[in-house]
């Protein structure tokens, strides 16, 4: 089920987050990380967290279902690959 429609503005600035501006109602993030955390995702995750329900699947981990991650990916508002 949809969580509704919101995007926040992200400022960055040299590869690191300086601010953000949040507005609308709550969405579902998916964030897959390709290489494992990093700090620029990280940042930009911490901010999506603060307004929406976000989730984070580290495909540099083993144990992976990838019919969750299928599923995951259509029952979120927004993906984002890194």
């Amino acid at each position: 089920m949809p969580t509704g429609l919101s995007f926040s503005e992200l400022y960055i600035r040299e590869g690191k987050l300086i601010g953000y501006k949040s507005g609308g109602l709550q969405m579902k993030i998916l964030h897959i990380l390709n290489d494992g955390p990093d700090k620029l995702p990280e940042s930009i995750i911490s901010v999506h967290e603060r307004d929406n329900e976000v989730k984070i699947i580290d495909l540099s981990k083993k144990d992976i279902s990838y019919d969750s991650i299928v599923d995951d990916i259509f029952t979120s508002d927004k993906v984002i690959s890194w």
